[in-house]
C-alpha cells in the first residue's frame, strides 16, 4: 500500500510513465518491477542484448507463464466444478489453453501496441499475442507473486473474457475432425492406442496419431476414448497452425 502511495506520487516525473499508466490500465495495478514488461514484450525477432552478449527476449518468460496459467487454471477450474471428472477439467482447460484462445486474449486484453518485435510472418504475428500473453503471466508472477497473478487472470481474463459454460458446450469431438481433415487433404492418419504397463492394477491408455511415421499427437486416459481424443486435440493444434 505504502509503495502505491510513493508510485502515484512520483508517476508525473518517472521517465517511463506512458508504459506504467498501460500496465496499470491493463493488470490493475502498478508494477514495482518495470524491467521485467519490458522483456515480457520482447518477442525474440526483436532480441536486444546484456553487458555478456546474452540474449534478451520474452522466450523465458513465456516458458513459466505457461506454466503459471495451467496451474491457475486448472485451481479454479478445479473449485469452479465441484462436481465434474478429470476428464471434463482437462477438456475444458485445454479449450482455455490452446493456441488459438490464447491469442484471442491476448488480443481482447489490448496487449498489441506493447509488443516489440520484427516479424513479419502474419501468422507469427498472431500468434505472438498468445506467446506475449504467457511471458506477462510470467512477469506479474514474478513482480507479484502467486497470488495476485491468480486475482489477474480471474478477474480480468476468465470473468471478463471467457463464458466457463459456454465454452465446455463447445464441440470437443476432436477425433472426428481429425479424421474429416484426413479425408479432405487426402492423407493416411493412423490412431494407434494401447493400455499403459504403468498402471497394473486399472486400465489406463495411451494413445497416438500418425502421418507419415511422424507423431502429431499423443494423449492417455483411463479410457480409449478420453485418450484419443486428447491426441486428436493435440493434432489438431499442429495441423490448424
Amino acid at each position: 500500500m505504502f509503495r502505491t502511495i510513493i508510485q502515484v506520487i512520483t508517476l508525473p516525473f518517472l521517465p517511463n510513465r506512458k508504459l506504467y499508466l498501460q500496465l496499470r490500465k491493463l493488470t490493475g495495478f502498478f508494477s514495482a518491477n518495470l524491467k521485467l514488461y519490458k522483456i515480457a514484450f520482447r518477442h525474440k525477432s526483436a532480441s536486444s542484448y546484456d553487458s555478456k552478449g546474452a540474449r534478451i527476449n520474452n522466450e523465458r518468460l513465456e516458458y513459466l507463464g505457461d506454466a503459471i496459467l495451467d496451474a491457475i487454471i486448472a485451481d479454479y477450474l478445479y473449485q469452479q466444478f465441484p462436481g465434474k471428472d478429470e476428464g471434463y477439467l482437462t477438456q475444458l482447460r485445454s479449450k482455455i489453453v490452446k493456441r488459438k484462445q490464447l491469442n484471442s486474449l491476448g488480443y481482447k486484453l489490448g496487449i498489441g501496441p506493447l509488443i516489440i518485435s520484427n516479424t513479419r510472418n502474419n501468422q507469427n504475428k498472431i500468434n505472438i499475442l498468445g506467446n506475449t500473453f504467457e511471458a506477462l503471466i510470467g512477469a506479474i508472477y514474478l513482480d507479484k507473486g502467486y497470488y495476485k497473478t491468480r486475482k489477474f487472470v480471474i478477474r480480468k481474463v476468465l470473468n471478463k473474457h471467457l463464458d466457463l459454460n459456454r465454452l465446455s458446450r463447445k464441440e470437443s469431438d476432436f477425433k472426428s475432425r481429425v479424421i474429416e481433415w484426413a479425408q479432405k487433404n487426402k492423407k493416411d492418419i493412423q490412431f494407434i492406442s494401447k493400455e499403459s504397463p504403468d498402471h497394473p492394477n486399472e486400465q489406463f491408455f495411451i494413445s497416438s496419431i500418425v502421418l507419415l511415421d511422424e507423431e502429431l499427437g499423443s494423449g492417455s486416459g483411463y479410457s480409449k476414448k478420453d485418450a484419443e481424443q486428447m491426441a486428436a486435440e493435440e493434432a489438431l493444434h499442429k495441423l490448424e497452425q
